[in-house]
């Protein structure tokens, strides 16, 4: 194996999570089963918790030092993460054929295609630009690794930004984990 596919640099792994999530919406949307819309959701939202989390760690801090207006950027990103994170915890405690279920879906998956367009038309070429092949590979094994002790539920009211998610993220993944062992709930 080449180093490249060793370590995928910043960009490809934040766009493949961009697939992925954007894939369980499709099933999501077309699926008519409460049992498996809630399982779905379920999934989406552990892999988009992941995905938050390491983008905080690693890929915002690098958008604040690497671009001149990063502060504004990565301000405006972690506004619009805060604001899924509460759809999400909102989602947790509601059952699929809920009424209330469906419209918070919908939002959340509304406010994450929105978030995702914004990265990958703005923020994810910026930093490209902005940073050597080499950063941008250190950034992406940083970001797979940040994601595997990430917690897989949402947190809303946790730190955002380093250092104290850093410090905190890999003992809420933890609890998160054990708490879907117990529970059943795939992570």
């Amino acid at each position: 194996m080449t180093t490249e596919s060793q370590n995928p640099d910043l960009i490809d792994v934040i766009i493949s999570d961009h697939r992925q999530v954007e894939q369980i919406f499709k099933e999501l949307e077309s699926s008519p089963s409460p049992e498996v819309r809630k399982q779905l959701t379920e999934h989406v939202i552990t892999e988009l918790v992941r995905h938050s989390v390491a983008e905080e760690q690693h890929m915002y801090p690098a958008a604040r030092r690497v671009l001149d207006d990063g502060d504004q950027i990565v301000d405006h990103e972690l506004q619009e993460h805060a604001e899924a994170e509460q759809v999400m915890k909102d989602l947790e405690g509601l059952d699929a054929g809920d009424p209330e279920f469906q419209r918070l879906l919908n939002t959340l998956i509304s406010d994450i295609r929105h978030h995702v367009d914004d990265e990958e038309k703005d923020l994810l070429p910026r930093l490209r630009a902005a940073c050597t092949q080499e950063e941008l590979r250190d950034l992406g094994a940083k970001v797979v690794k940040a994601k595997e002790r990430a917690p897989t539920r949402p947190h809303p009211s946790a730190p955002d930004t380093p250092p104290a998610n850093k410090i905190l993220d890999p003992g809420a993944g933890l609890i998160d984990r054990m708490r879907d062992a117990l529970s059943g709930r795939e992570s």
